[in-house]
């Protein structure tokens, strides 16, 4: 329970910053246009609002709304989320979005997908300033990688060494970054490996991409690490059996393991609480057991891999933390991009995660440097969905905006309502799709 309530705090602070942020960048550009707002709110305030408050003197009302599904500016004279129809059957006024020139309209539509993408690189930056960037090069994992099926049709083998991919050279990033790596390597048009004291070009088919998303979020190569013991839970099901430091796990349930990724797959096709048939050599000696994994379906055993030593760290002073916060900030869109193809896929669409898949992408502690590079990547998820062209998203009214620039006439207000509403029914349905995946994984993972 504790758990859950810290990835639910995190993902509130991190929505709260992103969604004050974005409608700041709309509330900006506004106000130096002197366009006036009515309303700044976090979160939704159908009916009623949670908090409220208007200065003196101000036009504007600020307040917290009760659904949490974003938040908005309430600008006068716009068709938005408010679909307030009698103003806009009114007289336009100087003060409205709608008298002023579509330029300037243009830019506060672009205000808030701006300044969420200035907010990643800015985080991005600060977190390079005070932690770093550390790293693991590939080509100093000497044991290799293991490639899954998709990942060996495409010319990988077991233990090649991944060099570079396009002739950028590749390592290994935690976090969020992570994907960065990932989607830079799939989407090659050539991988360069060491395999056996030699460099081999691999051309990458065309459908690598596509094939590795199909593949059921196996991930295209992992370290390959020896199923060798080297220390044992109390009481689990791997100290029962006399599982000990140096044994080395050969098979589970018959099928040959060669690295512990292997055996662990095995594993998870055994029921929790069930038996799962252990095969391992001490010395010379070949002895196989049944052990009962617990709960978890865990059987209780870590093998050692030494990564530390191979972990290299880039240390960046302020000045020079900014360009590479933004080339970050650049890399981690490209990367988010390129995995948005697939969305609406059929895989795709089943790898949808609403609320609960994103507040379990936090860590189960509070971990400060998680929590930024979280929000960052979240912030550039934020600015690219809302650059879509999709009516109700700021996409929609910049792609109208453009309509207008080039045929020199804007779409009628009854279209632009029915639009309106078009895309809110579409992005209601996308959001009870992804929390539906969420409740899907929770009760029939």
């Amino acid at each position: 329970m504790e758990t859950i309530l810290i990835k639910a705090l995190q993902l509130i602070l991190s929505l709260s910053i992103l969604i004050v942020v974005h409608e700041f960048g709309h509330f900006l550009f506004a106000r130096i246009f002197k366009i006036r707002v009515e309303k700044f709110y976090l979160f939704f305030n159908p009916w009623f609002s949670l908090f409220k408050f208007k200065p003196k003197n101000s036009e504007t009302e600020y307040g917290i709304g009760w659904l949490p599904l974003g938040g908005y500016v309430k600008i006068s004279g716009m068709i938005d989320e408010s679909m307030d129809k009698e103003q806009m059957a009114q007289p336009a006024q100087p003060w409205e979005f709608r008298s002023k020139p579509a330029w300037q309209r243009l830019l506060v539509m672009v205000g808030g997908v701006l300044f969420n993408f200035i907010l990643a690189i800015f985080i991005f930056a600060m977190m390079l300033f005070a932690w770093g960037d550390s790293y693991i090069p590939f080509k100093e994992v000497k044991t290799g990688m293991e490639f899954p099926a998709v990942a060996k049709e495409a010319g990988f083998q077991d233990k090649d060494i991944l060099i570079s991919a396009d002739g950028q050279e590749l390592a290994h990033r935690a976090g969020v970054v992570y994907m960065n790596t990932v989607m830079h390597f799939i989407d090659a048009k050539e991988v360069v490996v060491e395999r056996d004291g030699k460099q081999v070009t691999i051309n990458i088919p065309e459908d690598f991409a596509n094939k590795v998303i199909a593949a059921k979020e196996v991930p295209p190569y992992s370290f390959w690490i020896p199923p060798v013991v080297d220390s044992v839970v109390a009481n689990s099901g791997a100290s029962k059996i006399g599982l000990t430091k140096g044994d080395s796990i050969v098979a589970i349930n018959n099928v040959a393991v060669e690295t512990y990724n292997q055996a662990i797959r095995e594993i998870k096709k055994t029921a929790k609480d069930s038996l799962v048939q252990v095969s391992f050599y001490r010395d010379t000696t070949l002895i196989t057991a049944a052990a009962k994994l617990d709960s978890t379906g865990t059987l209780g055993y870590f093998t050692k891999f030494d990564m530390a030593s191979l972990v290299k760290k880039d240390e960046y002073g302020f000045f020079n933390s900014l360009p590479a916060g933004a080339a970050l900030g650049v890399n981690t869109l490209k990367g988010y991009v390129a995995q948005a193809r697939f969305v609406f896929s059929k895989q795709g669409v089943k790898q949808l995660s609403g609320f609960a898949g994103i507040g379990n992408m936090f860590p189960p502690v509070w971990d400060w440097h998680a929590f930024w590079a979280m929000t960052a990547f979240l912030s550039i998820i934020l600015a690219f969905m809302n650059i879509l062209p999709i009516p109700a998203l700021d996409g929609g009214h910049i792609m109208f905006l453009l309509y207008e620039v080039i045929t020199k006439r804007q779409p009628s207000m009854k279209f632009m309502e029915y639009a309106q509403m078009a895309g809110m029914v579409f992005i209601l349905l996308l959001l009870i799709v992804a929390n539906g995946n969420d409740i899907l994984r929770i009760f029939f993972k």
